[in-house]
């Protein structure tokens, strides 16, 4: 039976699947050139087209990248952040006015570009998750990170715009320590998180701003702070390059 399937298998899927196991097996290594269109024709008997299209299975699913001119090489993973995601939130890192970054970078502090700090109604989500009536106003703060000149990562965080409009977490740089900081100063400091992560391909617009390569996907992270009570202030939906991150969680067993 097995036999029978792979008899029925497009030969694309079958030279796809035959270059993935190689891949798999370190036959072609990280950065390593795959056989070139002619080279497939040839050692499959297929038409050029066939060869275009099994390349194309591997860039879906973001083991392969071509280069214009030069071929189809094994995509490298080069991790550049380790994400810990419950040290990096600790009161005392923000609270003694540091950079939750410090804890991912381990002394590479990130290039933050502010894209657009707005005050909008928010989705019906946002809305519910900061428990607001009506879809009342948040403050929205749109940003991008770079590090060693790599984007990284995109961040949109929302904030109930009557609780810091006109305060210093609406301005781009909202000083030591960030919005969490600012926000114990407003007595309406994070003591808990909860985050929910997944991941899917990019759409254009995120393709652009991260520079990704074909067939790579993000993963999204959304965060929810809330204070000690159990009020919910902000939420923070992240869109992370997967190339880039190791997200690492170490806690004690409940």
């Amino acid at each position: 039976m097995a036999n029978d399937a792979v008899g029925r298998q497009p030969k694309y899927q079958h030279i796809a699947a035959e270059l993935k196991d190689a891949i798999a097996s370190g036959e072609y290594g990280p950065g390593a050139r795959l056989p070139g269109e002619s080279d497939l024709m040839s050692r499959y008997g297929v038409a050029r087209m066939t060869a275009r299209q099994a390349f194309g299975v591997l860039q879906a699913q973001g083991l392969v990248e071509a280069r214009k001119g030069a071929g189809v090489f094994v995509r490298e993973y080069q991790v550049v952040i380790r994400r810990r995601g419950i040290q990096r939130l600790a009161v005392e890192v923000w609270g003694a006015g540091g950079a939750i970054w410090d804890v991912d970078g381990k002394g590479r502090a990130p290039v933050v570009e502010f894209l657009s700090v707005t005050e909008e109604r928010p989705s019906g989500a946002v809305a519910a998750a900061l428990g607001l009536a009506d879809r009342a106003p948040v403050v929205v703060r749109r940003r991008r990170y770079l590090l060693d000149g790599k984007p990284v990562m995109l961040a949109t965080s929302y904030l109930d715009a009557a609780l810091v409009a006109g305060t210093a977490v609406a301005e781009p740089d909202s000083g030591p320590g960030g919005i969490y900081a600012r926000l114990a100063e407003l007595g309406h400091g994070p003591r808990r998180f909860r985050e929910e992560i997944r991941s899917r391909m990019p759409g254009p617009e995120e393709t652009a701003r991260l520079g990704l390569a074909a067939g790579t996907p993000v993963v999204l992270v959304c965060r929810t702070a809330y204070t000690a009570e159990g009020t919910p202030v902000e939420v923070n939906e992240m869109v992370l390059d997967s190339s880039a991150y190791v997200l690492e969680y170490a806690f004690d067993a409940p």
